[in-house]
């Protein structure tokens, strides 16, 4: 054990009878909730990226692959699944399922009101893996490929708004020429939180939207790609279009919903600036706690002057002290801040008005590598902050000093 490092620890143990020692504890007590606010930010922020843009994925999927002219747009021209790309696809490692859809535009009418709806055709390899987390009541549609199925499944906000209810029949007029109409049986209703699609998309049999617009059992509206990690988005995004047709494109969700993931972007503009004053109010803490602490000092610094010890010693002595009052509020916050977390993940009491934040609890997703970045950063910007103020140790005259009272 090195001079600087013993001395240190006798100041902090002889440290319980000094003047200075409601000011440390207040300096500790000040970076833990420094700390705690940081954790809970980064927390909220990382698990609120996390839940909206899963949620923007399941309404649709990671990537998805049409027609280039249509691009973009719901009412499409088809591709065949016959075409030899697709089972080349599923050899990507990253691709966790591809999916049929088509879409196609109604007016749904009821005996008070009509109202304009999106309905989304799937087939029997769906997965409804994210319809399902979020079924509110009733059941999911039962599509088989032997039979047509005049099941579907809307949102809640809708049923509500036309008045309808479990196991009611709805029709479905499509706007073509000449115009069509389908009666469907609603035997599901969900509720994702995204007023936007929750209010116009219903599910259902992808075999209706294929005899409307005189396709085969083969032809669908596109693929949808779902990845095991979003992470790694475009490098499937590169892998893909290297296997589709040339008449195909191949659409990343961060593409077709920019307007949402740069908001999300948005967010970790928001933390970063949070975060850094965060640790400005800290560092500010620390330097004066050690310039108290310095203060206070002041006649053991003259007589260790006195017996030949060299200015950076004595700061090191300082800085060993103030770093011992970093680590413990940074122990402290971190104790308070992931308590909280932990707290709302598994109770959920803080909540949130679902209709302006598409979600209705705060969400916490713990990002563990994130977590220690923002731990050692927040000790690294401290302690780099007390090497100036501990410079005022050289300008101390041992004489003086010792006389110091």
């Amino acid at each position: 054990m090195n001079f600087e490092f013993f001395f240190a620890k006798k100041i902090i143990k002889g440290g319980n009878h000094s003047f200075s020692k409601p000011i440390v504890r207040i300096s500790i007590l000040a970076i833990a909730l420094g700390i705690a606010m940081m954790t809970l930010s980064l927390t909220i922020v990382e698990g609120f990226q996390e839940q909206i843009r899963d949620k923007i994925s399941g309404f649709g999927a990671h990537i998805t692959i049409q027609k280039f002219q249509n691009r973009g747009q719901y009412d499409s021209n088809p591709i065949s699944l016959n075409r030899g790309f697709i089972d080349s696809l599923s050899g990507i490692d990253n691709i966790r399922h591809i999916q049929s859809f088509a879409y196609k535009g109604a007016v749904l009418k009821t005996d008070e009101e009509n109202q304009a709806v999106l309905l989304k055709g799937v087939g029997s390899d769906y997965n409804w893996e994210f319809f399902n987390s979020y079924l509110k009541d009733g059941r999911l549609p039962r599509i088989e490929d032997s039979s047509r199925s005049n099941e579907v499944m809307i949102s809640e906000n809708l049923a509500k708004k036309l008045k309808l209810s479990l196991n009611d029949e709805v029709l479905l007029y499509f706007v073509q020429q000449p115009p069509r109409f389908r009666k469907f049986t609603i035997t599901g209703l969900y509720n994702t939180g995204l007023g936007e699609m929750d209010d116009k998309v219903m599910v259902g049999d992808i075999k209706h939207l294929q005899k409307l617009n005189n396709w085969d059992d083969r032809q669908v509206g596109g693929l949808e790609v779902m990845l095991n990690d979003f992470e790694r988005m475009e490098e499937s995004m590169a892998k893909i279009n290297e296997q589709i047709d040339y008449d195909l494109a191949a659409t990343s969700i961060t593409e077709s919903r920019v307007d949402i993931f740069n908001w999300l972007e948005l967010q970790d503009v928001n933390v970063v600036i949070i975060i850094g004053l965060l640790i400005l109010v800290c560092g500010i803490d620390i330097i004066s706690a050690l310039l108290i602490l310095i203060l206070e000092k002041t006649r053991t610094i003259g007589v260790l002057k006195a017996l030949g010890s060299r200015d950076a010693s004595i700061r090191k002595i300082f800085i060993y002290h103030a770093a011992y009052l970093v680590i413990s509020g940074l122990i402290i916050g971190n104790l308070m801040g992931l308590g909280i977390a932990y707290l709302q993940l598994e109770v959920g009491f803080m909540k949130l008005p679902q209709e302006a934040y598409f979600i209705d609890r705060v969400p916490i997703v713990f990002s563990w590598w994130k977590l220690a970045l923002l731990n050692l950063g927040t000790l690294a910007i401290s302690i780099l902050m007390l090497i100036f103020p501990s410079s005022i140790i050289a300008g101390i005259e041992p004489v003086r000093s010792i006389r110091f009272d």
